[in-house]
C-alpha cells in the first residue's frame, strides 16, 4: 500500500496560521467525506508538520477549496530550505494506527 508523506517546517511566527489552514482542510473533509482517501497531519514539537496520505484512485484533495488555500502560499510560510518534501512511502508495520 503506497503512502505519500510530506514534511515541512513553517516559520515559527506562521506555525499557528499553518495549523489553522490544515484544520480547515479537515473540516471540509469531514463535511464532504470524499471516498478513497485516508489522511492525517501531525505537528511535531520542533514545529515540523508531517502529512500522511493514502489515496485510492483520484486524489480528492486538490478539489477542496480549503486544500487550495492551504497549499497556495505554503512555500512562503516555510523556513528557507524547509519547504514541502513529498515522498512515496511503503508501510512496513502498523499497530492500530492506520486501521479503518
Amino acid at each position: 500500500m503506497p503512502f505519500t508523506i510530506v514534511r515541512y517546517r513553517p516559520l515559527e511566527e506562521r506555525r499557528d496560521e499553518n495549523q489553522g489552514l490544515v484544520e480547515a482542510v479537515f473540516e471540509q473533509l469531514a463535511a464532504e467525506q470524499p471516498s478513497g482517501l485516508r489522511y492525517a497531519t501531525f505537528r511535531l514539537a520542533d514545529g515540523t508538520f508531517v502529512h500522511i496520505a493514502d489515496v485510492d484512485g483520484e486524489n480528492p484533495l486538490p478539489t477542496l477549496s480549503a486544500f487550495r488555500a492551504f497549499t497556495g502560499a505554503i512555500r512562503e510560510r516555510c523556513a528557507p530550505g524547509e519547504g514541502p518534501d513529498a515522498q512515496p512511502a511503503t508501510l512496513v508495520g502498523s499497530y492500530r494506527l492506520l486501521d479503518e
